[in-house]
């Protein structure tokens, strides 16, 4: 297992020096961000976030993400111009000593909260999703937390016209033809894909999601059966669904060798469909972190982990679910749980 941690670019408010200082931290997890969704990355910006990691020491074996324009999800006209672009970014990465690359395929939204700064009882702050205020809007005209500036209400519009013949058997029909195009140039430059669960695992704004659930995994990866497709095992987007189990999950697919990358985080149920995120141990919220980690330890996982979001602590201003404390606290708590589940497992 490698322990990575989310790094935004030099725009970011942490310090690659700062993530090093974190026990048995290996790498950063990061991406190209000033170039739009669908267009080919440059190489001198490759070349750079490479530069910075290697200096500081730390790894960029993983990215999070080569966004999937939505022509390829809505299989649009210009889905085959798209496709070959992001051919051409896995060839490109593939140079740099990138392994993993991390994407979802959720139709406009990305993941979706409520709230940013859920005021918690020992003050810290965290994310929080509560479905009733997700029912009381119109998609039309939104104004949501984490994403609602990054679309123009005519955008919006128009990308919820491009989804009203969707179906979720379209939209499943459209990751596979993009799996079938871009499978091939990852075996031939030995980088694996793992696809996050919809964040929340259900359908939102009448919008199909198809990444949520064991049926719907099973479904991908019998569709698409070479082991460079795979799977980013986030215990916060499927753990949100109470029906996902999600050891039984982890169990399952490290065994099959799906899984390649790990956000591990920890959330609190606070209804049927809503949730609050919390800090990473088991005891802070409504997950069973260890027996989650043991599952994946125990049937052969090692891949990329990072801690998943964290809240807000001692007093930091930092971008809501990725400041430094809370994460570097978590990544210290997992690397402890897998080497206890791991020594246990040598017995």
């Amino acid at each position: 297992m490698k322990m990575t941690f989310r790094w935004y670019g030099e725009k970011d408010s942490i310090p690659l020096q700062y993530i090093k200082q974190i026990p048995d931290m290996s790498g950063v997890v990061t991406a190209v961000y000033d170039t739009l969704a669908g267009e080919a990355w440059s190489e001198n910006s490759v070349r750079r976030l490479k530069s910075l990691c290697t200096s500081a020491g730390l790894e960029m074996e993983v990215i999070e993400s080569v966004p999937v324009h939505e022509d390829i999800k809505a299989g649009g006209c210009k889905r085959y111009y798209y496709i070959e672009n992001y051919c051409k970014n896995i060839r490109l990465l593939s140079q740099y000593g990138v392994k993993c690359i991390c994407y979802n395929f959720m139709p406009v939204f990305d993941w979706v909260r409520t709230n940013l700064k859920t005021k918690n009882a020992d003050g810290s702050t965290s994310l929080s999703y509560d479905h009733r205020n997700i029912l009381k809007l119109n998609p039309g005209s939104l104004s949501l937390p984490g994403w609602d500036e990054s679309y123009t209400k005519e955008q919006l519009k128009g990308l919820m016209e491009m989804y009203k013949n969707i179906s979720r058997e379209k939209l499943f029909e459209n990751l596979v033809y993009f799996l079938k195009k871009i499978i091939p140039v990852c075996e031939e430059c030995g980088i694996n894909m793992a696809v996050h669960p919809d964040d929340p695992p259900w359908d939102i704004f009448g919008l199909p999601r198809i990444v949520s659930t064991e049926k719907d995994l099973d479904w991908l990866f019998s569709a698409v059966p070479s082991k460079r497709n795979g799977l980013t095992f986030c215990t916060g987007s499927l753990g949100a669904g109470m029906f996902n189990d999600l050891s039984h999950m982890a169990e399952k697919y490290s065994r099959q060798g799906r899984v390649h990358f790990a956000h591990l985080r920890n959330i609190r149920y606070i209804g049927e469909s809503s949730f609050s995120e919390t800090a990473h141990p088991t005891n802070c919220g409504s997950l069973d972190m260890y027996g989650i980690v043991k599952a994946l330890v125990d049937n052969g996982f090692d891949g990329y982990v990072r801690p998943d979001h964290g809240r807000n602590i001692w007093g930091e201003k930092g971008k809501p679910g990725y400041g430094l404390f809370d994460r570097a606290l978590g990544a210290v708590y997992l690397n402890g749980l897998f080497e206890a589940a791991e020594k246990k497992k040598l017995k």
